[in-house]
Parts: structure tokens; sequence; C-alpha cells
């Protein structure tokens, strides 16, 4: 996700707080990135699910909660613009 500019802090309070609240997806493996080199201001999400089925359900699931749609209302207000990818791991 691009962030708007100076918007970092604010995303990432509101990052520790979906995590704290347990309202991101319940991936078997994830990481929450920030850009060291090239565009500034992202915040890269990666997960691992063993299969794309799984990936979509725990999307769903958590994106049906109450307090994800409030907080998400809070959250995408920092967001200029997102890209999102979906790798199959080969090794």
């Amino acid at each position: 996700m691009q962030l708007h500019f100076g918007h970092y802090r604010e995303a990432k309070l509101l990052i520790d707080e979906a995590l704290s609240k347990g309202l991101l997806p319940d991936a078997k493996s994830s990481k929450i990135l920030s850009d060291f080199t090239g565009d500034s201001y992202r915040l890269i999400f990666e997960e691992g699910f063993d299969s794309l089925a799984e990936y979509e359900e725990s999307l769903t699931a958590s994106m049906d909660k109450n307090d994800w749609k409030a907080w998400y209302i809070k959250f995408k207000v920092h967001i200029l613009s997102s890209h999102r990818e979906i790798l199959k791991v080969v090794r």
C-alpha cells in the first residue's frame, strides 16, 4: 500500500491496533514491511497460506467482522493507492 506523504506514524498505530485486536487475516505466516529504498511511505503485507481457497476464506472472515469494518474506515484515509499480488512459493 502506498501511504499519503507523512501518514506512516498514524497508519502504523492503526496496524498495531489491528494486530492487538486480531482483525487481520489469520495467516500461516505473516510479515508487515515498510520501505527502506524505492517509493517511500509504503506498507507491504506478506501473508502465507496453504492454498488460495484458504486465503479467500480467511480474508472473507476477517473482513466480515464489525470491528474490522470500523477499523478499516479509520485506516483507509491514510492509503493513497494499493496493489495486490498473489504469488506461489516454488521453493
